[in-house]
């Protein structure tokens, strides 16, 4: 089918409502994101997209009322293309009225509508002209309880719907803590209480990816144990982060140099992530700092 990997979905809602949070999320996603594109440009972008080598198969539209010329058009594009069998889901935000009006307050932004009116008065407004656009939603969402957190999370249980396969990406890195501690890190695991290769007359010039230092190291039942509790505490957060729609999760291994214990640590972390199925990279920061 000449649509089969195509996936297009359309963000709009009451102004106020997620949005612009939503589009980030469909970022997060994956998707290719484009805010308010001029209904005209809409089909050719999706015969761009369905063409062979073309690597964009996701699309998220953002689509609001900054103009009643802009709305009109976009409804005659949208509907002759669900009418030709384009595969398009519309995500609709909406909102109590009273919450809507608190975050316009609150933000101190006025309602696009409102210029010459009351926000309330907007907002019914809004919800007039973008009726049609409700009735066609394939999924409509109240955010009025919603933190950001809990609209990605529904947004990731219904887009991530049919790709229930997709795991998390586990960037892995390691370093030495007299070099500071990577910045962007979200989990981050001292192992300085692990037997010190360097001490080792031997082993002070290999690195953690050395044999005769992953036997060093093994030799311990401090290791091993550690290893045995560290994978049991690992699986049971990547099966977390996947339950709350993570796509992504950087990952520290700090030793005092990040040439030995980090390096190794880091090695077989990396090795029992790809067997579980996941997606990894693998950068050993400080690896060549400290070279004999």
């Amino acid at each position: 089918m000449r649509f089969e990997n195509l996936r297009v979905v359309v963000i709009s809602g009451l102004s106020g409502a997620g949005k612009s949070n939503a589009l980030n999320c469909f970022e997060d996603l994956g998707f290719f994101c484009i805010d308010n594109l001029p209904p005209q440009l809409l089909p050719k972008l999706i015969e761009l997209c369905t063409q062979a080598g073309s690597e964009i198969n996701k699309i998220a539209l953002g689509v609001d009322i900054r103009e009643r010329g802009f709305l009109s058009d976009f409804e005659a594009v949208l509907t002759a293309l669900i009418k030709n069998g384009y595969p398009i889901d519309i995500a609709y935000l909406d909102a109590r009225d009273e919450v809507l009006v608190r975050r316009f307050s609150e933000t101190r932004r006025p309602h696009p509508l409102a210029k010459d009116r009351s926000v309330i008065e907007g907002i019914n407004l809004e919800r007039e002209r973008l009726k049609w656009l409700r009735e066609k939603a394939t999924l409509i969402i109240d955010t009025s309880d919603f933190n950001i957190h809990q609209l990605k999370d529904e947004l990731s249980r219904h887009f991530l719907e049919r790709e229930k396969d997709k795991k998390i990406v586990i960037n892995i890195i390691s370093f030495g803590f007299k070099y500071g501690v990577p910045y962007d890190i979200d989990i981050l695991f001292d192992i300085r209480f692990l037997p010190n290769p360097n001490f080792v007359s031997h082993l002070k010039s290999m690195t953690g990816r050395d044999r005769d230092v992953s036997d060093y190291l093994l030799s311990s039942p401090q290791t091993k144990l550690f290893l045995e509790k560290f994978f049991q505490f690992v699986d049971f957060l990547m099966s977390q982060y996947e339950r709350e729609g993570r796509y992504y999760l950087n990952i520290g291994m700090g030793c005092t140099g990040g040439r030995h214990r980090s390096v190794f640590i880091a090695e077989t972390l990396e090795r029992h992530m790809r067997d579980m199925g996941f997606a990894t990279t693998l950068r050993h920061r400080d690896i060549e700092r400290e070279k004999p």
